[in-house]
């Protein structure tokens, strides 16, 4: 059973820089034009690469034949899938068994499993003959039966996406707490509803991108890449490519945006390696928007049967749940979506009765990988949809059942069914600034008049908890044998002989000011100012500290790398300290301050500048102390506490902070199209003390933008011939800055209980749009008696439900 095992001190440190919206050290690179892409890579002699893809659902791989293509001037080499069998091994699976048997190669193998999926690869002196060459490879197939629905694919006469594994079932797992049906036979009334997640993804403005360049001269592979956890793909590709991991150099530089998307791009840079070292030359590869759209991966897509026994007053006794998670035709870092939900196993409210029966399943789809929000989006909109089914049956205002059943702030830390330990938040005061901001009551007197002239206004609330730095013992949920857990991080301080300062991250940054919040956490350690902290941007594994759960995912990158930061600030400060007190010829145990890049003695006003003790450090080291070490160099290593293996009813703490928001949409919904405006939207964000108020508010915006785009237009199609219908920005529609709302934003500032000076991550949003979307639209069609039950609400299908109503 997961316990509170240990709190931080509340801090109290005075801090300059903290909570201070610097604009961010980035931008000027960025909005200049000067950015260093994956694309940007140019090295001497490289070659492109192009892909084949498999223009079918689920087909047996007869025969490919590249020889014509390779015939072509400026053609280098080409590369099958017969080939990869024979260079490489499967990756790695975190899947139990009989789905571990899963065999997953960079290159198709024997048959394809969905379309999209890579058959053959082509390298060229141009990226123009790469990809016209692809039209001269013959292929032969066969085709096979397939699946596309998750429950379909349960069934015995389903066809098997992996005929090896002999079942299409990835895992499947039960969280039972209290006492449910108890809990139904109290009830004044039984709440059911049957509801679907949709399928989406991140819409990154950089695609995925390789550059490999095999050193033949020391054996070395220089990766080059977009990947956001690359110390963590190392895993995949060390055991897959059979190459040392301690010749693998992995290079990113900055990333336009990842979202999760990049994390599973790991097949991509196998395939290129490869082809680097086939061809002997360096080698690039850049993905194009449908290339992307079609493979890279999809979010999960989840469909719920759900029970839920309620009081007459609208009080929860707690949840009774069958999911359905569809993860496509591979396993790539799956199934760690059927248990990331659990960190936010009962969302915002206080229920203890909760039984969760969990499929996940492979169908003849683009497989699945992180996607902002990973799996709890989908978990937290299922409760954020029910509460207001709850509500509506109960002739209760949302709000009214909401404040009912939050968790009280006096309760925190509350430890959830599951084992989740929330690290403090105010979800009552969150709704009510929500309320206050959109003039709820005001809106909802609209709403009636509205309503009596024929118009539909809606008014839609959603909370979620946004789980963040994660706690990979969760793998074991899985598969005992899996060998990740906990999470770490590093950071490395240097202070040069002339006193400058530079840092460097294992965070591998995409996008979140990692270089700005770092040097305001470093300039408040020091006593100096932010601008005269170097970050060293992107990543490099020959240069940047790293462990092996480095990257940006799980909104860790703030909480971790701060801890890592401060522990590289206390021993960096222990060693400048006793060099001050030395030279300054005063008690060693003298009271210190960092100020204005001194070492002052609090009691007698004696300094030393910094620059001074960095020279006696580096040039002038016979002035150090006896015994001590020259240089001014601090490398720290943190790992969270309060993390725990699961015990043997899945409960443990999987994830050390829990941000939360709240948001309010009210929207105008038109009956004659079933188009949807969105009049107001209101967001009240806790992600605990702000290190930088101006990436917060940027970061909020940027979660909300890709919840209302993922409500209102982004939606994976497949037709009965599981070819992708949404696979190109006509059909796959993104929002444009118009499409989006002005948004009005309030913050409280809970510190994490936690979390290092009480900060939590910011920025995944768990999808809160989604919730507060679905909710506004049925609100809007309540005259009518329409649920809602899907959580994109596309204008075709709402006309369409009105006309039927009509």
């Amino acid at each position: 059973m997961a316990t509170v095992t240990e709190l931080v001190e509340p801090e109290t440190k005075t801090r300059q820089w903290m909570g201070q919206p610097l604009r961010r050290k980035e931008d000027r690179r960025l909005l200049t034009g000067v950015g260093n892409y994956v694309d940007d890579v140019k090295l001497p002699g490289m070659a492109y690469a192009a892909i084949l893809r498999s223009p079918y659902a689920h087909a047996r791989i007869k025969r490919v034949d590249t020889s014509k293509a390779e015939a072509l001037s400026g053609v280098i080499c080409a590369l099958t899938g017969e080939e990869v069998a024979k260079l490489t091994d499967p990756f790695i699976q975190m899947s139990p068994e009989p789905a571990n048997k899963v065999k997953d190669y960079c290159l198709a193998v024997g048959k394809v499993h969905h379309v999209g999926e890579p058959v053959a690869a082509i390298v060229a002196e141009t990226r123009a003959i790469a990809e016209d060459s692809l039209e001269w490879i013959e292929v032969e197939y066969e085709l096979l039966d397939h699946v596309l629905d998750a429950r379909r694919a349960l069934e015995s006469d389903a066809p098997l996406v992996h005929d090896q594994v002999g079942s299409n079932l990835v895992y499947h797992g039960v969280w039972d707490y209290g006492d449910v049906e108890e809990a139904k036979r109290q009830a004044f009334k039984v709440v059911k509803a049957s509801l679907h997640f949709h399928r989406f993804s991140s819409t990154p403005i950089e695609n995925n991108g390789v550059v490999v360049n095999y050193d033949r001269s020391n054996g070395f592979l220089n990766i080059y890449c977009n990947n956001q956890m690359p110390m963590v793909s190392v895993a995949w590709l060390t055991f897959g490519l059979r190459f040392p991991s301690n010749k693998m150099r992995l290079i990113t530089g900055d990333i336009g945006g990842g979202f999760g998307t990049k994390i599973i791009n790991y097949p991509y840079i196998a395939l290129v390696c490869l082809l680097a070292m086939k061809s002997k030359r360096p080698v690039k590869w850049t993905e194009d928007r449908k290339e992307h759209l079609i493979a890279a991966n999809h979010g999960n897509e989840r469909s719920f049967d759900v029970e839920v026994p309620v009081k007459r007053d609208g009080t929860i006794l707690g949840f009774k749940v069958s999911a359905y998670d569809d993860c496509g035709a591979y396993t790539r870092y799956e199934p760690l979506g059927a248990t990331i939900w659990a960190q936010v196993s009962s969302g915002v409210y206080h229920f203890q009765n909760l039984h969760v029966d969990f499929y996940q399943v492979m169908t003849n789809k683009c497989p699945v990988g992180p996607n902002r929000g990973y799996s709890r989006m989908q978990h937290l909109w299922m409760f954020e949809r029910t509460i207001d089914i709850i509500a509506k049956e109960l002739s209760l205002d949302p709000s009214e059942v909401r404040f009912k059943n939050y968790i009280r702030a006096d309760e925190m830390p509350y430890v959830t069914p599951s084992g989740g330990i929330y690290d403090g938040g105010d979800y009552t005061e969150s709704l009510r600034r929500a309320m206050s901001l959109i003039d709820y009551d005001g809106i909802r007197e609209e709403q009636a008049s509205a309503r009596k002239q024929g118009k539909l206004i809606g008014i839609g609330i959603s909370t979620a908890v946004d789980s963040g730095t994660n706690n990979f013992g969760q793998s074991k949920l899985v598969n005992p044998n899996n060998i990740f857990s906990g999470n770490a991080e590093a950071a490395r301080i240097s202070i040069d002989g002339m006193g400058q300062f530079q840092v460097a991250l294992g965070t591998v940054p995409q996008g979140q000011g990692h270089e700005t919040f770092a040097s305001q956490i470093v300039a408040d350690e020091f006593g100096i100012k932010p601008d005269q902290v170097t970050v060293l941007a992107g990543f490099d594994s020959n240069i940047n500290p790293y462990t092996h759960h480095s990257g940006s995912y799980a909104s860790r990158s703030a909480v971790m790398g701060t801890a890592a930061l401060l522990g590289a600030s206390k021993k960096l400060k222990d060693k400048i300290s006793s060099i001050a007190t030395h030279l300054m010829k005063i008690d060693a145990n003298s009271k210190l301050e960092f100020k204005e890049g001194n070492v002052v003695d609090v009691a007698s006003g004696k300094k030393i500048a910094l620059w001074q003790i960095a020279g006696v450090a580096w040039f002038d080291n016979l002035l150090l102390p006896e015994g001590m070490e020259p240089g001014l160099v601090a490398l720290h290593y943190w790992k969270p506490p309060n993390f725990t293996l699961p015990d043997e009813k899945k409960r443990h703490n999987q994830t050390l902070t829990y941000s939360y928001q709240t948001h309010i949409a009210a929207i105008d919904l038109d009956p004659e199209t079933g188009k949807i405006k969105i009049l107001r939207y209101v967001i009240v964000d806790d992600c605990g003390r702000q290190i930088n108020p101006l990436i917060v508010e940027g970061q909020v915006h940027g979660a909300a933008a890709h919840g209302i785009g993922a409500a209102l237009f982004e939606n994976f199609e497949y037709d009965s011939d599981g070819q992708l219908q949404s696979s190109t920005f006509i059909d796959y529609l993104v929002p444009s800055a118009l499409d989006v709302p002005s948004i009005i934003t309030g913050h409280l500032e809970t510190p994490s209980l936690f979390a290092p000076m009480g900060i939590r991550g910011v920025g995944e949003g768990g999808g809160t749009p989604l919730g507060a979307i679905a909710n506004a639209v049925e609100d809007a069609l309540a005259p009518l008696g329409i649920q809602i039950v899907d959580s994109h609400q596309n204008m075709q299908r709402i006309y369409d439900l009105i006309r039927s109503r009509r």
